[in-house]
């Protein structure tokens, strides 16, 4: 038997992946984080399979139910936010894994900034304005960033910025954005994208704070900066006339 570590999506239930719901299907124990995965994505798990809400747990009691449950015969589903590759704390879960010889595969899941940007219709490489996007966080009640990974250094290169965990510090995160970007730097703010309660903030480095304290928003969200958010670009090479085209 496996632990299926499988992204469950940003928020709303049908972003899941069709395997990661078929393997929910399958599994007789699932372990999810109740505040942010959908809880209407357990009901494609088998009737009386255990449902482990781990909001509460720390990593060892989440590893050992994990390692329990294999033991005993079982197949497990680990619901992770968004998509295991950025920001799921997978890796420390697979690492004790290893250790303990229990086999495990990940399915992908849609990230929050892919699905952030879906609402905002906007495609966030434009070519001749932007082709880097910078996926990144900050420190704030989290472990420290490496060298180099300040917003300041990252922002050096005027790539697009996609911020995860970093709203509750706004005010931090626009002052050290302001001399690489300036003020009139389009900005993005969504809040728990693909929901029903989604909430979408459009500004600029010198307004979207402003606005995110007047909306309350504290968490679950995505901080996208960058002229691709307003600058119109040139057409693509992929499609262009000009191209030269294989047979078929």
């Amino acid at each position: 038997m496996s632990v299926h570590f499988i992204g469950a999506g940003p928020g709303a239930a049908d972003l899941i992946t069709v395997r990661g719901r078929d393997l929910l299907e399958r599994c007789t124990v699932c372990l999810y984080a109740g505040s942010l995965v959908p809880t209407e994505l357990l009901a494609a798990c088998p009737p009386g399979a255990r449902l482990v809400d781990t909001r509460e747990l720390n990593l060892d009691q989440i590893v050992e139910e994990l390692i329990t449950g294999h033991r005993e015969g079982h197949e497990i589903a680990r619901l992770c936010s968004g998509d295991p590759a950025v920001f799921s704390a997978v890796a420390e879960q697979t690492r004790r894994l290893d250790a303990a010889g229990v086999p495990y595969d990940i399915t992908p899941g849609v990230p929050a900034f892919a699905a952030a940007a879906a609402t905002l219709r906007q495609e966030l490489t434009v070519p001749g304005v932007g082709q880097s996007v910078v996926l990144t966080r900050i420190s704030a009640m989290a472990t420290p960033m490496p060298p180099g990974e300040d917003l300041a250094t990252l922002g050096a290169s005027r790539a697009t910025l996609v911020l995860h965990l970093a709203v509750q510090r706004i005010d931090a995160v626009v002052g050290e954005l302001l001399p690489n970007y300036g003020a009139d730097c389009p900005v993005a703010v969504v809040a728990r994208a693909s929901r029903e309660d989604e909430l979408v903030l459009r500004g600029t480095l010198a307004d979207i704070a402003a606005q995110v304290h007047a909306a309350g928003v504290r968490r679950t969200a995505v901080i996208i900066v960058g002229r691709v958010l307003a600058v119109p670009g040139r057409d693509s090479h992929l499609y262009s006339s000009a191209r030269e085209r294989g047979a078929g």
